[in-house]
């Protein structure tokens, strides 16, 4: 008991120096972790249900894309990418069934190329990483990268898939 009364009294001291020296406590930003996430899982983050986020998948990465609602949510002109990795559609930025998939066989250079920076340049820079897909992370020629692994990634919780 005694012990915890000097740990403390040490913490508030160590508080009251820093404050009194103008010096800021730095708060350290705790980021959600993420996870892997399956196709069913995956496919309930579709923008059909109020109050639940969207959720869309590019390269096996998946993006809480939930901020742009008006572009991802029900009935909006982008609706048909989220709730499954849209893979080859966002490389031939088309909406059209047979490419909703994460399926890159057959796709051009240039296609690979604009899936890249699209990825790069909207997705990543604009929207949070809540997980990856059960699937192999992509290397940027489109093909499965043997070598990814999930826990190896920033705020991935190994705990929460056990």
């Amino acid at each position: 008991m005694q012990c915890s009364k000097i740990f403390v009294l040490v913490s508030a001291c160590a508080l009251y120096v820093c404050l009194a020296s103008g010096k800021k406590v730095k708060e350290k930003k705790i980021s959600k972790p993420v996870r892997l996430i399956t196709e069913e899982e995956l496919a309930m983050y579709d923008g059909s249900r109020d109050g639940q986020p969207i959720y869309m998948a590019i390269k096996g990465v998946v993006f809480d894309v939930t901020t742009g609602k008006d572009f991802y949510g029900k009935d909006a002109p982008y609706n048909a990418l989220v709730g499954k990795d849209s893979t080859r559609a966002v490389a031939k930025m088309s909406l059209d069934p047979a490419d909703l998939t994460h399926d890159t066989t057959g796709l051009t250079k240039d296609q690979l190329e604009s899936l890249e920076r699209v990825f790069t340049g909207t997705y990543k820079a604009k929207y949070p990483i809540v997980g990856y897909t059960a699937r192999y992370m992509l290397n940027a020629d489109g093909s499965p990268n043997q070598d990814f692994r999930p826990e190896d990634q920033p705020n991935f919780n190994l705990r929460e898939e056990l």
